[in-house]
């Protein structure tokens, strides 16, 4: 076995996370379109990619297809109008027969639109979800993610919520976009021919001036886009700071449903109303600060939408008084340059809804761009984290040069060398948080630092944190976990809890509950034992699993284990005193000058560069 001290030296540390926004390729910050479109675009490109097309597809000729409406309600008005005019009524009745053929046309394209954009909705949103949710339950990511610094909080919050709303509204907006621009190429053509050629006289030369009303709708929708821009610029920062205390609120929230019993036992709730308090007045000063922005977008709106509707009737109206146009063409013009200016004021109508999508989209992306940070700064340089290898030749346990620090750099163990051979039992106390990060180090959820620790392949390993995981399920899938409720038989389950002192659950085996809450914490180590007995593995990992226990039942679970395992072999975390007796091995981390060395009592302790040479 090798010595194990600490040198000083620290080997190469790589940048801070997050000291630099860029992509994973390394490049600058790219453009947000560029940054959206490298993470969904995907869906266009993957193993569904063909029914995917067809849908887009579908869903621009459906769009077509509505832009037809209104092109045709405008050709039946001129008609409709000139037939009142003439006092027609054969002309009228026909009228009414054609709106009704518009009508059913127009509830066919309606409805296959909106079941053809809520499935690529759904289907995209899906696909993201599933991206994301790969990329962050990942090797411990969701864990090592939260030492990180960034704006990528609340992850929970963006997958389920902000991915939805940009999956949603991209194709919503994008939609709509596409529909007034159709709706702008269409009305561009009608309003031209309407418009006739207006006669203009400037210092004595007559001039002609063909498609005026075209030219007056596009200085019109520019002047409003204009102004609204303006306005509406503070409405996207008002947007993205009301989600984020939106998101904090739920967090907290979610956080006292996840510790309720331990908040009721401290009779903590008068703490956690205030505390819900002052998170809840962010969410009244986002909300005050959106509806500020809002109103003074809404100043405008209220008073361009009442003007849009007069605007072309009046600009119309004297050509219809001269006698040169119909009542019908009057009203068909009206309602072309209505259509047109509709069709240039996307960006009015619709600013509100893309700061909200923009908002979204940010977040989701600042979560992606944390992982993809992590994995790149962290976890892809070979020299700039803890290497975990499973080694076919390897028989035990070994770390070689391992050093653990901090996310940003600092160094919370010196490196060390060090060899556990099959059926070892070693105690490792000293520094609780250095023992911490060592036990996560070796199950290869803490990458920082360097060095590579060593584990012999084709061996069973199992971590039993302080307090075990119990998903809300069957106590069967609870004793299962991660593995299926099926892999646990009646008398196997039955057995391992009757063995920790659980005997009273083997009749609850398939009742789904929430055990975290209804079991004691000291219930809960005995079943992570139970989990244990189950699983039967090789190398044993456990982080101060008996901590609740009293003395007598610390005593008879590790007895349990070592009749019932007497060949694993066995990492502790604990500093009970009575945890020595079970153990063969005692490692300790001491705290020196601010960083943590390892020792073994009763062995000889040397440097690391000595025991290399």
């Amino acid at each position: 076995m090798g010595g194990m001290t600490g040198k000083t030296g620290g080997g190469k540390k790589g940048d801070k996370a997050g000291d630099r926004d860029v992509d994973a390729s390394g490049g600058g910050t790219p453009g947000f379109a560029r940054r959206f479109l490298a993470l969904a675009g995907g869906y266009w490109h993957g193993r569904s990619r063909v029914t995917v097309w067809a849908l887009t597809v579908a869903l621009f000729v459906l769009t077509v297809g509505q832009v037809s409406v209104p092109v045709l309600i405008n050709l039946w008005s001129e008609r409709l109008f000139d037939a009142l005019e003439q006092r027609s009524m054969d002309r009228f009745l026909t009228m009414i027969g054609l709106v009704g053929l518009i009508i059913l046309y127009n509830i066919v394209i309606v409805v296959l639109h909106l079941r053809v954009k809520r499935r690529l909705q759904m289907g995209w949103r899906d696909w993201l979800t599933r991206k994301l949710l790969e990329d962050w339950l990942r090797r411990g990511r969701h864990h090592q993610i939260a030492y990180m610094p960034g704006e990528h909080d609340n992850p929970d919050g963006r997958i389920a919520e902000d991915i939805r709303i940009t999956a949603e509204m991209a194709i919503d907006l994008g939609h709509s976009l596409t529909y007034c621009a159709l709706l702008l190429i269409s009305f561009t053509n009608i309003l031209w021919m309407l418009s006739g050629t207006l006669s203009v006289t400037l210092l004595g030369t007559e001039l002609s001036v063909p498609g005026h009303l075209l030219f007056v709708a596009l200085l019109y929708a520019a002047m409003g886009t204009t102004i609204a821009m303006l306005i509406g610029q503070p409405l996207v920062t008002a947007v993205n700071r009301r989600q984020g205390y939106e998101a904090d609120f739920r967090f907290a929230l979610a956080r006292i449903r996840e510790n309720g019993q331990t908040i009721a036992l401290l009779h903590g709730e008068s703490a956690e109303r205030g505390h819900l308090s002052g998170l809840f007045g962010g969410v009244v000063r986002g909300w005050t600060g959106q509806t500020r922005a809002l109103s003074h977008m809404m100043v405008f709106s209220a008073s361009y939408s009442v003007l849009s509707a007069a605007f072309p009737i009046l600009v119309a109206a004297p050509r219809y008084i001269a006698g040169t146009i119909t009542l019908g063409v009057l009203m068909q013009t009206a309602q072309a340059f209505q259509q047109t200016v509709g069709a240039l004021s996307w960006p009015i109508d619709n600013l509100p809804r893309v700061a909200e999508w923009r908002a979204s989209v940010e977040r989701v992306l600042n979560l992606h761009d944390a992982l993809v940070r992590l994995d790149r700064d962290v976890c892809n340089v070979p020299d700039g984290h803890i290497q975990l290898v499973r080694a076919d030749e390897h028989a035990t346990l070994t770390f070689r040069g391992v050093g653990i620090d901090e996310p940003n750099g600092t160094a919370v163990v010196h490196p060390f060398d060090l060899e556990v051979r099959p059926g070892d039992r070693v105690l490792i106390g000293g520094d609780a948080t250095a023992t911490i990060r060592l036990f996560r180090a070796v199950a290869g959820v803490w990458p920082w630092g360097r060095g590579q620790i060593t584990l012999p392949a084709h061996t069973r390993v199992f971590f039993m944190p302080e307090r075990p995981y119990l998903p809300h399920a069957s106590l069967r899938a609870v004793l299962a976990y991660p593995g299926a409720a099926s892999s646990v038989g009646d008398g196997q389950a039955a057995d391992a809890l009757a063995g920790v002192g659980l005997p009273d659950l083997v009749g609850r085996l398939d009742d789904p509950d929430h055990w975290d809450e209804v079991l004691s914490v000291p219930e809960r180590q005995r079943l992570g034992f139970a989990r244990l007995l189950i699983r039967r593995p090789d190398w044993i990992f456990l982080e101060d699993a008996t901590d609740s226990l009293d003395p007598p039942a610390e005593e008879e679970l590790l007895s349990l284990m070592e009749r019932e395992l007497p060949h694993a072999t066995l990492l502790t975390i604990g500093h009970h005193a009575a945890l020595g007796a079970h153990h063969s091995r005692r490692l300790v981390l001491e705290r020196t000058n601010g960083a943590v060395t390892l020792r073994e009592e009763g062995r000889e302790v040397r440097p690391v560069a000595e025991s290399a040479a």
